[in-house]
């Protein structure tokens, strides 16, 4: 009785996040195409919904919500459904949907959209090879096969998008990096872009005007024909043409300037808003957090390249043993077990929050900026795929942020994953490239102690 319960709450809340990946899809990424293709829309609100019910479990598991019965058969069917979603389903309607715009493949689209998941699958069954994530005791389609590669792309995407954010965070928070923009600047710079349009309209006018004579003249219609006509017109030029050539490289020369002077005056409002809003009280709220996220990516920084430099990873989660050092340091009485929970319950729910919130939104920005009507469909699945392999890698690494007695079901349904691995890569394509060879020769050379 207990089961069927749990069932339903876990069910009820899939159908919840189905449908706000269905309303997101609607309103946000497709609100300025037809949907055409219903499949695209399940399969992406079917890979967000099973992608946040894996958070979900995870927060159960602090909470000790359902049981522990449950919470294991909900997690190995979650991490089924969605490798088989970003193992099979979403590339082959990839290739697809591929095959589908081009005409000459249109009677076969089919079987070329079989010939392009084989060949997926062969690159994807090959990116193992140079990663120690192999074991000879699971089979070709085995849980562990698949996540173990399925996590290498996803902790490499989460990498480069959290190092792009450590040093993007402080220039889009802080106000300490806006330049001080004040009204005479704006006004100079719109002087500036009148008077290059007027240049530009006063050599078009001057253009015109010649053109103008010329035809009067009938230097333009009473053109030589036939071959040699056709040489003389190369080696010798009317009077006016030169004048012409030289104006209209001007003019060129002007409008691209003009843009450039439009796009710093753009530049500049932009910058007067941002001071503007960074003296109300939520653009202070947000300096202060930028302050503290710079901090934090400081000391991200400094924390990956110990872990790179000392070949170390943490044996417990930063809460416990921030608090256990507080506690030694200070010497008080303090429930580190109790509080230890409480705070990682909370860390991790803002963790993620954020993921979800912040992934959504990079996204949105990078459909708006390459879509078009013919491949629309295309990147709504290339974007349902990167998320999924986001939020499958974020469980991987988000299981070190929680206390030992609660990880036990997480590491049991991943299997023996190599999850040191994963958090030295991490660090590696975080910091910089050339260090990977280090790390994989490290790991390959010797088997590292499973966690």
């Amino acid at each position: 009785m207990s089961f069927l319960i749990d069932s339903s709450i876990m069910i009820t809340s899939q159908i919840l996040f189905f449908g706000f990946g269905w309303l997101f899809f609607m309103r946000q990424l497709f609100k300025d195409y037809e949907v055409r293709q219903y499949v695209v829309q399940v399969i992406f609100s079917v890979t967000f919904a099973f992608s946040c019910t894996m958070f979900e479990l995870i927060i159960f598991e602090i909470l000790g919500v359902l049981n522990s019965s449950s919470r294991y058969f909900h997690w190995k069917m979650n991490l089924c459904v969605i490798l088989l979603i970003l193992v099979f389903m979403v590339p082959f309607y990839i290739g697809y949907f591929i095959v589908s715009n081009i005409r000459l493949l249109h009677k076969q689209r089919l079987l070329f959209s079989c010939l392009l998941w084989l060949t997926f699958m062969y690159f994807f069954w090959k990116l193992g090879d140079p990663f120690p994530i192999l074991s000879p005791k699971h089979g070709i389609l085995s849980i562990e096969q698949l996540i173990s590669r399925v996590g290498v792309i996803g902790v490499t995407l989460m990498a480069l998008l959290s190092g792009f954010g450590a040093v993007n965070c402080p220039y889009t928070y802080m106000s300490y990096f806006l330049r001080n923009v004040t009204d005479t600047d704006i006004l100079a710079l719109e002087r500036r872009l009148l008077q290059t349009m007027d240049m530009i309209i006063s050599k078009k006018k001057r253009m015109a005007m010649t053109r103008r004579t010329m035809f009067q003249k009938g230097e333009v219609h009473n053109k030589p024909s036939g071959f040699w006509g056709m040489i003389k017109s190369v080696t010798t030029s009317a009077p006016g043409s030169e004048n012409l050539t030289l104006i209209q490289q001007e003019v060129d020369a002007l409008e691209e300037l003009s843009r450039q002077l439009f796009l710093e005056t753009a530049d500049l409002y932009a910058t007067k808003e941002r001071i503007e809003y960074s003296k109300t009280f939520k653009g202070k709220y947000f300096n202060f957090l930028g302050y503290f996220f710079s901090i934090y990516c400081v000391w991200k920084i400094f924390m990956a390249t110990i872990n790179i430099v000392f070949d170390r990873v943490g044996k417990t989660d930063p809460v416990t043993r921030g608090i256990e050092i507080t506690v030694n340091y200070l010497g008080i009485q303090f429930d580190v077990k109790f509080w230890s929970q409480h705070i990682s319950f909370i860390l991790v729910g803002i963790i993620i929050v954020t993921s979800i919130r912040g992934l959504l939104i990079t996204l949105t920005k990078f459909f708006y900026a390459i879509s078009s009507s013919k491949s629309s469909n295309v990147i709504v699945l290339l974007l349902a795929q990167i998320m999924g392999m986001y939020f499958v890698s974020s469980v991987l690494l988000i299981r070190m942020s929680m206390p030992l007695e609660y990880r036990t079901i997480i590491t049991e349904v991943l299997g023996e994953l190599q999850f040191n691995f994963y958090h030295r890569w991490f660090d590696v394509i975080f910091l910089y490239r050339p260090a990977f060879r280090f790390i994989l020769m490290q790991h390959l050379s010797e088997s590292p102690a499973r966690q």
